[in-house]
């Protein structure tokens, strides 16, 4: 059975080695991943291990089987965890040591440091998407939740927001705007678009149209929007065909009849 010592790479008094490094180095054979990884990451990343160990004991051993697999795992927690400081790193940590029994998944341990920190107001990925495939007919005139889902709309493609189904465009999109959040995280400023010349009457008209519809049907507003977000497609398209029959399909249970447009 491994001991701690042998995970984290301890030195004979028991102690940690310094800078918390051990004998499975964080992304140490990855050569092309790790020289985008900062020394400092790759140290805190250590701590988090450390403290894990601590924490969960048997549980946390029990996770990894051989060197490599902690080696690999230290790698992605470093890659996902960029832009963070020690301080939100470290209060995560405390967080999780509340909530989790088991060692949390990157996943897990990312979502409790955004309850934490706002995450930059940043919004969640499926929210930035349905935004930007919303308001990818004039990306120009609208005024966006945070640059960043703008700036991952134009790098994805606007027309492709608007044309493409979601089984393709989403993980694109996802990954462009996964980048663009670890860059605002490190404490890159981004710009944000200028709204040049008049508003957009036609959203404004297809936002007040979802309000009214929702009303006069006694929806929420949330249902409503998510229901009718075929209408911001081009009319005739498949994807706006596809939205609506799944739309329909769950307006059906209420007996309610989607519009065919909003005019």
């Amino acid at each position: 059975m491994k001991t701690p010592a042998k995970i984290l790479g301890k030195t004979e008094n028991g102690l940690p080695k310094p800078s918390w490094t051990s004998e499975t180095p964080t992304g140490k054979s990855e050569k092309s991943a790790s020289a985008t990884l900062s020394v400092e990451i790759k140290s805190l990343v250590n701590m988090i291990f450390a403290r894990f160990m601590a924490i969960y004991g048997h549980k946390f051993k029990s996770c990894f089987e051989t060197q490599d697999e902690i080696r690999i795992a230290k790698r992605e927690w470093a890659m996902s965890l960029q832009g963070y400081s020690e301080a939100e790193l470290v209060a995560a940590v405390d967080q999780c040591k509340l909530q989790y029994a088991w060692m949390p998944t990157i996943a897990e341990f990312v979502g409790v440091l955004r309850d934490l920190t706002g995450d930059c107001g940043l919004p969640p990925v499926l929210q930035a998407y349905q935004e930007a495939g919303r308001f990818a007919d004039a990306p120009s005139s609208h005024r966006w939740s945070h640059p960043a889902v703008y700036h991952a709309g134009k790098l994805t493609g606007w027309f492709r927001l608007r044309t493409e189904p979601d089984i393709r465009i989403m993980p694109d999109f996802r990954y462009q705007y996964d980048r663009i959040c670890q860059r605002v995280r490190a404490g890159e400023s981004l710009d944000i678009p200028r709204v040049e010349g008049l508003p957009d009457q036609q959203d404004q008209s297809l936002f007040s149209f979802i309000q009214t519809w929702g009303e006069q049907h006694g929806i929420a507003p949330e249902i409503a929007s998510k229901w009718l977000f075929y209408l911001t497609k081009p009319k005739g398209s498949q994807v706006r065909a596809r939205y609506r029959q799944q739309a329909q399909k769950q307006a059906d249970q209420q007996g309610i009849t989607l519009p065919d447009d909003f005019r």
